[in-house]
């Protein structure tokens, strides 16, 4: 897949221009390429490209994914997260970005299998105060941040966010500014967890297509690329 190809390697030299920009160093932020809505020939060329994490939505959609496609690749579930999905999210991701309640982690953490190793979460900080948003609010994060830690079958790793959209005349410091705000919570919950938990908090999953270059500015380790890298979904 030509097209396939040409774009990946576009990203990934946005993706490094960026981390030399904020002289950070090469490989610091790397690519999670959200999935959903794609098929599993598209993933798998992706994947002999040298794509190694796929981040998917929703559950019925990746399950057959996650069993087709091999070798198995880092899967990550990315959206919002249902009650009553969570031992299956348990069961068959290595990573969940979107916890933003205690009651989910409880679940997850009780539902992952014992034979699995812990099962790495990112908190999702409503870092906008969107009304219409998931995620906690940064008031909350530690809190939720503490209590997650502590939680036997989840290994804490990080915040995530979707900041508001931008204005279309807003300015690089404009969005920047929310990242910022974001690396900032993660410093001060980094720093206030215990030595074991805090070598484990290593990730800012943030930025995506339109706005990596201002989220790697920041801080991020971990964008998450869909239609820069598939193209736009129908």
């Amino acid at each position: 897949m030509p097209d396939l190809a040409a774009r990946l390697k576009l990203v990934q030299s946005r993706i490094a221009a960026a981390c030399t920009a904020a002289g950070r160093p090469p490989g610091s932020a790397r690519l999670l390429a959200v999935s959903k809505t794609v098929d599993v020939q598209t993933l798998a060329a992706a994947q002999q490209l040298g794509v190694g994490e796929f981040g998917e939505s929703y559950l019925q959609e990746a399950l057959p994914k996650i069993a087709a496609l091999q070798p198995p690749p880092v899967w990550h579930f990315i959206g919002p997260i249902q009650s009553n999905k969570t031992r299956d999210i348990a069961a068959h991701f290595e990573w969940v970005h979107g916890v933003d309640r205690l009651k989910i982690a409880q679940r997850l953490s009780d539902q992952r299998p014992p034979e699995l190793p812990p099962l790495s979460v990112c908190v999702q900080v409503n870092i906008s105060n969107e009304a219409s948003k998931a995620g906690c609010s940064p008031e909350q994060t530690l809190a939720l941040c503490l209590a997650i830690a502590g939680l036997p079958r989840l290994r804490l790793r990080g915040l995530m966010a979707i900041p508001a959209p931008l204005a279309d005349d807003a300015d690089a410091a404009a969005a920047r500014a929310p990242y910022a705000a974001l690396r900032e919570l993660a410093e001060q919950v980094k720093s206030r967890l215990e030595p074991r938990a805090a070598g484990d908090f290593d990730t800012i999953s943030a930025g995506m297509s339109d706005d990596l270059e201002a989220a790697i500015a920041e801080g991020s380790s971990l964008v998450r690329i869909g239609s820069a890298l598939f193209g736009s979904r129908t």
